[in-house]
């Protein structure tokens, strides 16, 4: 493998993958295949930056690389610039709900809100502070005569009332811009408790509009029914902060379709469709949702996303797409498994990192690599159940063993019935060259 993979990369990597998690880090290493899959959002992505807005669903089974194609345009945003947000929804985070679900998910989603310099998550304070430094900044080099404190503070001041200012003709943004200005009071006083409370407002965690206004004189909160517009107001105030725009991620639509009540199932859909509307009809800028499930909590007509009329009818294909053709600028990315031929590049690179973070010479030759491939595909019923998941967790689980126990040969750890399992399966022809570069 040509790029050396860092040790702390490597590690996280290998365990991540073993557990059967997608890694938050490293992973331009391993991806193999969903080229046009990534051009198509990476577009989405230009399209945001030049003021637009975007909504995709990322819809594969368990398993099939949903969740690893995700973070991997997480990834590829941050590194350009954009604020991402990130949750998964769950019986208790969904888009509306009578038990504030809705607040439940803007809250994950801003405790998760990364950047480049903050990708874990968290990023709030730093983009505040990062906002305000740059103001700071920009006065300076414009004024690069004496100020005085007073004068200084008053241009400072002048253009935060500027960013402020631009929100207040949107949905709640009068109060999102008294709250930046608190912020900035707060920063320049070194008033902590102050900045604490702001930030809390920030977060949609003030459990009431009359503790909002004892503690900041905002007399409104973040609810289930205003999150929406927060995520549109924070995406121009980033904007203005110096981000490319921001980016919505949410996993796990299937928690929607689980909902057993109709109406509370219908409600959540009615959110959906109120995203997407706005994307088409450019009332929101500068924002882009991705939105993964499985194809049953899409297409199901009964309990998803297609039972609500008015999604099936804007979210439907044409009828041209099929399976090998397919149309990427559809709202709907449909994920298929990745090819026999893709996996062996991917296994390929996972020996070649476990070798490197274990410093040994990996011993499994391109037969032996097949040779397991034609195994896993070869098991019972794997034809229209294996998944890239089980398969990276075996194949990592397989050279933990044989590197642990050298002694050992791939036919014994696979067990004795393998060679039979391995006749007539995959073709055992070179992997030819053109597949060892598959990837973005």
């Amino acid at each position: 493998m040509s790029n050396q993979v860092p040790v702390r990369i490597a590690n996280i990597l290998i365990n991540a993958l073993k557990g059967g998690v997608v890694p938050r880090a490293g992973l331009e290493y391993i991806t193999v295949g969903r080229t046009q899959e990534i051009a198509a959002i990476l577009h989405d992505i230009d399209m945001i930056e030049e003021g637009g807005a975007s909504f995709r669903f990322i819809v594969g089974k368990y398993g099939s690389g949903k969740s690893f194609l995700l973070q991997t345009i997480r990834n590829h945003a941050t590194a350009r610039g954009f604020a991402v947000v990130d949750a998964d929804l769950s019986p208790e985070r969904r888009f509306a709900g009578t038990k504030g679900q809705g607040l439940a998910t803007y809250k994950e989603l801003i405790k998760n809100l990364s950047t480049k310099a903050r990708p874990d998550g968290g990023a709030l304070p730093l983009i505040l502070e990062k906002w305000i430094s740059g103001i700071q900044t920009s006065v300076k080099s414009r004024h690069p005569g004496q100020l005085t404190q007073e004068e200084f503070d008053a241009l400072v001041e002048q253009q935060i009332y500027g960013v402020a200012g631009s929100l207040e003709g949107m949905v709640n943004g009068f109060e999102f811009a008294r709250a930046v200005v608190l912020y900035w009071k707060a920063y320049k006083k070194d008033d902590q408790a102050l900045k604490s409370n702001v930030l809390r407002w920030f977060r949609g965690e003030y459990p009431s509009r009359r503790e909002a206004k004892e503690d900041l004189g905002i007399n409104f909160i973040v609810t289930d029914e205003t999150w929406y517009d927060f995520l549109k107001i924070l995406a121009s105030f980033l904007v203005g902060a110096g981000y490319k725009g921001l980016l919505v991620m949410i996993d796990e639509l299937v928690n929607i379709f689980k909902i057993s009540n109709s109406i509370t199932r219908a409600n959540n859909y009615e959110k959906i469709l109120t995203m997407y509307n706005d994307v088409l009809q450019g009332k929101a800028r500068h924002i882009g949702f991705l939105m993964g499930g499985t194809p049953q909590c899409i297409e199901d007509k009964y309990k998803g996303v297609f039972s609500y009329e008015a999604l099936r009818s804007r979210l439907s294909e044409g009828h041209f797409a099929t399976a090998d053709l397919k149309d990427f600028s559809a709202p709907i990315i449909r994920l298929q498994m990745l090819t026999q031929e893709e996996m062996y590049i991917l296994v390929e690179k996972l020996l070649q990192i476990h070798a490197q973070l274990y410093r040994y010479t990996p011993k499994l030759t391109n037969e032996d690599l097949i040779y397991f491939l034609t195994v896993e595909y070869n098991r019972v019923g794997a034809e229209s159940h294996i998944t890239p998941r089980e398969i990276i967790r075996d194949f990592i689980e397989l050279i933990n063993i044989l590197y642990q126990n050298p002694q050992k040969s791939l036919g014994e750890v696979l067990g004795d019935n393998s060679f039979e399992l391995a006749k007539g399966g995959i073709l055992e022809e070179e992997i030819s060259d053109e597949f060892q570069d598959f990837e973005i």
